[in-house]
């Protein structure tokens, strides 16, 4: 069994147990509890070093010997020796954990291979959560405050909207600045026009319809989707707010900032309603302010359509759900790339319907915008079905084309280069820690080490950059190669169990084989993207009756 030992003691501060002594105690629990000898211990040392973060030279190095499965157990002489911030040294217990090290501390008697030592650990990461949602919630009243002034905080201006710098004096009469919406007024007619129509026909699907039917476009001369149609119906910054529009927003778990400044022509901003990673929050993560623009829809206009919105969104089945149709959610029409949708015909004696997969284009345009043939859904299904049973039969090509993508994936040269980057961002920390030496010792000499500090620094900043870069190149190629292999493996289980398959079944092997299908009615072509190769085309043949217009 390999023992990593790892000690830290700041030069400057005179008290504290030595390095020497924190790994000699070290070694003796190693030698007493895990049977030890000198040869089985690896031994990390940052000396000059704080322990407010984890920008460590050696650390830095046993991380990433911990990675690469160098040791087994990590002793320290104290917690603080890791790290004194709680998330950090949370998230290298984490890491550890993962990586199947033990952690011990010897003072504390933090052992995480003893059910007390878990336990700890478990302690430890719930004073991280603590800080994380500390940290959150401090996030939270930051936009609170924010919204309070009704400013936008940027990103593209919703629609009927452009955004513009305006500057004020605060209360100390200091000049500040500050980016508001806009409305434009003749974009503002069409908002109201929206409103008003789906007031009148009572469904997006219906609005998107005449809005394609009678050629209206965005700026970037497409349709407008169901999702934008969506957005500019719920979105309060139309809305000329009241108490009721406020009530409604709370009843869905909005906060609402500024409550007191409620008028009957003010609108409202929502912030916070994405991540940074531009996934939706929850409602009770958004928060609500009441804007510096006036409204032009009025509140009750507003509601009753966010009643009747409500309303249609329960009623309205989600799609890509169908157990019968196995190939709903990843067919496309060839001619224009619309998804296909799932419609079925009369019910035979047996209780069940044919289906069918027709172009959503086409249905809402009622075949204006294209006219793509309908395809029955059992024949197309087999045509599919078949492809991978196909390839199945074929199972050295498959694995060849496995090995072939891993060596174009090779990467060694990327793998010595990474070691290299390390070594040298390695090599700086020590540079820059014996700087930070010279500097403790000579208060005149400070002047001519702090720009070489800083400079070596940069450097580090540097080299940081492009190992992230190179980490998160191979993760990719990594994960690539991952999918390719199962994806090899689903179309060779597939092939085994697809008699003994259910419609549910089948649907999750296809739909992790297959990314997409096109269908070209003219061509009676069908177009099956397997994962990770190159779209196939194959001849379409109809062993079904009924129409497919």
């Amino acid at each position: 069994m390999k023992i990593a030992i790892y000690s830290r003691k700041s030069k400057f501060t005179g008290k504290g147990d030595s390095i020497e002594n924190q790994i000699e105690m070290c070694k003796d629990y190693a030698f007493k509890h895990f049977d030890s000898t000198d040869e089985d211990i690896i031994i990390y040392e940052d000396e000059g070093f704080s322990g407010g973060n984890i920008n460590r030279p050696k650390f830095l190095k046993m991380m990433e010997d911990a990675k690469n499965k160098k040791f087994d157990v990590l002793i320290c002489y104290r917690l603080d020796r890791v790290s004194r911030d709680v998330a950090d040294f949370s998230t290298t217990i984490e890491e550890l954990n993962n990586y199947n090290i033990a952690f011990v501390s010897i003072k504390e008697q933090f052992d995480t291979s003893t059910p007390m030592g878990r336990a700890m650990m478990y302690i430890a990461s719930v004073f991280s959560q603590l800080e994380r949602e500390t940290i959150a919630e401090r996030i939270k009243d930051n936009m609170l405050q924010l919204a309070t002034t009704g400013r936008w905080l940027g990103g593209i201006p919703p629609i009927g909207f452009e955004s513009e710098r305006v500057t004020y004096l605060d209360a100390e009469y200091k000049e500040r600045s500050l980016v508001v919406l806009n409305p434009i007024k003749e974009e503002m007619k069409f908002i109201e026009f929206i409103y008003d129509k789906y007031l009148e026909l009572g469904s997006i699907h219906q609005v998107r319809k005449y809005l394609m039917q009678n050629d209206y476009r965005t700026k970037n001369d497409k349709y407008y989707s169901s999702r934008v149609v969506s957005d500019i119906l719920r979105n309060p910054a139309y809305v000329q707010a009241n108490k009721n529009v406020v009530e409604y927003l709370e009843s869905k778990g909005i906060s609402v900032a500024g409550k007191d400044r409620i008028n009957t022509k003010k609108a409202i901003l929502i912030y916070n309603k994405t991540n940074n990673k531009s996934i939706k929050n929850d409602y009770n993560e958004w928060i609500a302010a009441i804007a510096k623009h006036d409204g032009v829809i009025s509140a009750d206009k507003w509601l009753t359509v966010q009643n009747q919105l409500d309303k249609n969104s329960k009623e309205i089945p989600r799609t890509g759900t169908s157990e019968v149709a196995l190939l709903s959610g990843i067919i496309k029409c060839a001619e224009c790339k619309s998804a296909m949708n799932v419609m079925y015909g009369r019910k035979r004696k047996d209780g069940t319907a044919p289906h069918y997969y027709t172009c959503n284009l086409k249905t809402i345009s009622t075949k204006d915008k294209c006219n793509n043939k309908n395809v029955n859904g059992t024949d197309i299904e087999y045509t599919v079905i078949n492809k991978i049973l196909e390839l199945a039969k074929n199972k050295n090509m498959l694995l060849k084309e496995l090995e072939g993508q891993k060596k174009n994936d090779n990467t060694d040269s990327d793998v010595s280069l990474l070691i290299d980057l390390k070594n040298k961002k390695y090599k700086l920390l020590e540079e820059i820690n014996n700087l930070v030496s010279e500097v403790s010792k000579s208060a005149i000499a400070s002047k001519y080490i702090l720009p070489q500090i800083e400079e070596k620094d940069k450097e580090v900043s540097d080299l940081e950059k492009k190992i992230s870069e190179l980490e998160n190149k191979a993760d990719k190629i990594n994960k690539k190669t991952q999918n390719f292999d199962l994806v090899i493996n689903n179309i060779i289980n597939f092939a085994e169990l697809v008699d003994t398959l259910d419609n549910k079944q089948k649907k999750y092997f296809i739909q992790t084989i297959v990314e997409n299908v096109y269908w070209d009615g003219k061509k009676e072509l069908v177009g099956i993207k397997i994962f990770t190769r190159d779209t196939e085309v194959s001849k379409f043949h109809s062993t079904s009756s009924g129409s497919c217009n």
